[in-house]
């Protein structure tokens, strides 16, 4: 199958789950770039390969008896040459343990692996999802089966970066529920209030998840992802997620705020900053341009 052709079937895909599942808490794109840069790609023959995968988050409601039973969120991506391979999915829920999570993982993945090739399969897969992930709440894992510590290293840890665009940031409460969630969640990164606005998270991945689950919820103009990084640890320790920050613990950052409210702030500073931090190509990702 060729490059464009998979890609053409992605779009496709997204287009049909946007339309199945229209509120946010059944379905968000997690990295609207990644979907630009894949229509660019379709509809563009010189285009190049998209550099970044799509990724989106599909929550599940499970077929139980227990109706106040939680979601399961099934975090996914599309690989660049899916569907000719299998997506990337993570079912997570409150309440699974660690090793019943990996052993639901595991069996999920057997699942795409033997039936989703070739063909698109989100929805055969959020339909197995539903179909079987109660059963693991309650799934004791015996001895020979996988043990926590397993569990743990073959899960494995992913150190998440966000970069999320807003229309503006002014309000303080705002501002100081993104300061505030983000020391509860230990991120590191920056916001630069006021138009546009610019928020930065990094750390592990289900604290940046549930880092963004918060802000979005709140009341915007406009908010989203504009890039997602992803890093798999193998070890998953301490000394390693360190060494994958660029920032300190999140701070605002105004840069000589200038205009009316004050509210526009110097974007060579913006720019400076960023490149200090080894982010420098975010700069056009954000603002269509290239900084100087």
């Amino acid at each position: 199958m060729a490059n464009r052709e998979e890609a053409e079937m992605q779009i496709s895909e997204l287009d049909l789950l946007s339309s199945m599942f229209p509120y946010e808490e059944e379905f968000v794109v997690t990295d609207q770039l990644a979907v630009a840069e894949l229509k660019h790609y379709v509809e563009n023959e010189s285009a190049e390969m998209p550099s970044s995968k799509v990724q989106f988050i599909l929550n599940v409601k499970p077929e139980a008896s227990n109706a106040s039973m939680a979601e399961f969120s099934m975090a996914c991506a599309l690989p660049l040459k899916y569907p000719t391979v299998p997506p990337e999915i993570t079912v997570r829920s409150s309440l699974l343990s660690r090793a019943q999570q990996v052993h639901l993982n595991s069996d999920l993945k057997t699942y795409l692996v033997q039936n989703c090739s070739g063909e698109p399969c989100m929805l055969s897969a959020r339909e197995w999802v539903k179909d079987h992930a109660a059963a693991y709440v309650d799934k004791e894992l015996s001895s020979s089966s996988v043990t926590t510590s397993d569990a743990v290293q073959s899960e494995g840890v992913t150190f998440t970066r966000l970069w999320i665009y807003s229309h503006h940031i002014y309000n303080k409460q705002k501002r100081k529920n993104i300061t505030d969630w983000a020391k509860e969640l230990a991120l590191s990164g920056f916001c630069m209030p006021g138009k546009p606005g610019v928020v930065c998270v990094e750390g592990l991945q289900s604290s940046c998840e549930e880092f963004w689950s918060r802000v979005r919820r709140l009341t915007w103009k406009r908010i989203l992802i504009r890039h997602r990084e992803d890093v798999s640890l193998e070890g998953g320790g301490h000394a390693e997620i360190q060494k994958q920050r660029k920032f300190p613990p999140l701070e605002e950052k105004c840069f000589d705020a200038h205009g009316a409210r004050g509210s526009h702030m110097d974007l060579g500073q913006l720019y400076r900053f960023l490149e200090e931090k080894g982010c420098a190509d975010i700069f056009q990702m954000y603002f269509g341009v290239e900084g100087h």
